[in-house]
């Protein structure tokens, strides 16, 4: 979302400290051809300060892209923590795990390649409900109520959820007939306004962040 450029250079120069191996990583992806999948910086150091306010261990990851949110989080864990990340594409996940490698957290992330509802059904088959603190989904847009069912399920009673593209553009708020993307956005927000299991919270960061704890 749009924002006079004055307050936004305020907000990058005193509203959060960015390691540098996240500058870079962001610089890179900004040179891609899908960056505009990449999260706002802000957004990653949300993430960061939420893993670390709830002293979280074990996170979820869905849509790791070239692997800036993933590396907010795994940075914010402890030496024996564990990030595991679900994603699609070999080919952009290979920016992350050298970024992973970089940083020296690498041995905290497990990326796992391929639909992420089989990965997470095969996580919940394996017993590991209410195992993880915090999940962050970012990923397909009509994925998103498959993932939001799945990781009710693994997240902890007092864990987070994160979900980003919650405004979509804009386009969340009234969807127009054939927007598939941006439906499915206002729909999932509809259904955690009415979700009575959680308690969260729409922020107007970026393109929109809604973080949901689960009760």
């Amino acid at each position: 979302m749009g924002r006079p450029d004055a307050i936004h250079r305020y907000i990058e120069r005193v509203g959060y400290r960015e390691p540098g191996i996240l500058a870079r990583l962001r610089a890179e992806t900004s040179k891609h051809p899908q960056a505009g999948m990449q999260i706002a910086a802000e957004q990653g150091a949300l993430l960061t300060l939420l893993t670390e306010i709830i002293g979280a261990r074990r996170c979820l990851e869905i849509g790791t892209f070239t692997g800036y949110s993933s590396l907010a989080v795994a940075l914010a864990l402890p030496p024996d923590g564990l990030l595991l990340c679900c994603d699609v594409s070999d080919e952009y996940t290979q920016t992350a795990r050298r970024y992973w490698a970089e940083a020296g957290v690498a041995d905290r992330i497990e990326l796992r390649l391929g639909p992420a509802v089989e990965t997470l059904d095969a996580l919940l088959a394996a017993g590991a409900e209410g195992t993880f603190d915090l999940a962050f989904i970012d990923a397909d847009k009509p994925g998103y109520p498959a993932y939001w069912e799945r990781c009710l399920r693994l997240v902890r009673r007092g864990g987070l959820i994160v979900l980003d593209n919650m405004l979509f553009h804009g386009r969340a708020v009234e969807p127009q007939p054939g927007d598939e993307s941006g439906q499915a956005i206002n729909a999932m927000s509809e259904r955690i306004a009415a979700d009575e299991r959680v308690t969260h919270v729409l922020l107007g960061i970026a393109d929109g962040m809604t973080i949901a704890r689960k009760r």
